[in-house]
């Protein structure tokens, strides 16, 4: 009962902060959908709240999630998705192990296809994707994390790939997306050991963007998270969204395609709105004003 009270909490928190929001979605959803306003305009963030299981991936989360993926994919009001938790001290436990057993061995391998779209979906989202780590995100709570542009966490957030301790091996993306974040090398040491690493230990060895120390209200990363998006927010959208593509694209291949990638994208913001806008503001001495055009 005092879990479920102190989510209450944490979300009424969450939506009396002095930045105004609108909600998309009912309270009673596994994840709540909020746009922010105000200086923080441009920014979609995607709550998760399945409170009496730490946010374990079910099939009823799974299928929200993707619907709030679908749901900001092609809308260019939204400059930059901002992934958190609503349960304190816990970002998302993995997988919902209790809903696995029930599974017929037939329905497993599906299941986890479909979470690894479903991740592969937020990697591929056009806009910066953030995530904010404000407790533990272990098994596939981690591979989430991993297929976010920027990953920021609190100090005591607890987070790792821990499934060779269940006899298994992580299955939506960990073994492909975290070597290229820390280095092959430690990322077998990471895996192997089923090592569960705090905030700052991640940020030692380049897992996690930025760290901040926990606040009383335990929502410290978050809260830098959106800090980091207010930067984002006002450069050109397109310029950004192409530069991801740039560097996302460009980093499986060599260099040479790599930059013809670069070049391609390139050629993509020449005709933009946004890039005359860009040299216009530079010229008048003011702030640009963009529009994603």
């Amino acid at each position: 009962m005092m879990r479920h009270a102190s989510v209450r909490l944490l979300r009424g928190a969450w939506l009396a902060t002095a930045t105004k929001s609108r909600l998309y979605s009912s309270s009673n959803t596994d994840v709540i959908i909020q746009r922010l306003e105000g200086d923080c305009e441009g920014i979609t963030v995607f709550g998760f709240s399945r409170p009496a299981a730490k946010n374990a991936i079910s099939k009823n989360l799974l299928k929200e999630f993707e619907a709030a993926i679908s749901s900001v994919r092609h809308d260019r009001s939204v400059r930059v998705v901002l992934l958190r938790s609503l349960v304190p001290g816990v970002f998302c436990a993995g997988a919902d192990l209790k809903e696995r057993a029930t599974m017929k061995p037939e329905e497993v391998g599906p299941f986890v296809s479909k979470a690894r779209a479903c991740i592969g979906d937020l990697e591929n989202l056009p806009m910066p994707v953030i995530v904010a780590l404000d407790g533990a995100a272990l098994g596939g709570g981690l591979e989430m994390a991993l297929a976010c542009d920027l990953r920021v966490a609190a100090d005591n957030a607890k987070m790792g790939l821990v499934e060779t301790k269940l006899a298994i091996i992580p299955g939506a993306g960990g073994t492909q997306r975290l070597p290229r974040i820390v280095g092959t090398a430690k990322a077998k040491e990471l895996i192997y050991t089923a090592a569960v690493l705090n905030g700052k230990e991640a940020e030692e060895i380049g897992l996690v963007n930025a760290v901040a120390p926990q606040n009383e209200n335990g929502d410290a990363a978050y809260l830098k998270a959106v800090e980091l998006a207010k930067k984002i927010i006002p450069n050109g959208p397109v310029g950004v969204k192409m530069a991801k593509t740039a560097i996302t694209r460009g980093m499986e291949v060599d260099l040479t395609t790599g930059l013809s990638i670069e070049e391609a994208c390139y050629a993509q913001v020449i005709p933009t709105k946004d890039r005359i806008e860009g040299l216009t503001a530079f010229r008048e001495k003011r702030k640009p004003q963009y529009k994603g055009e």
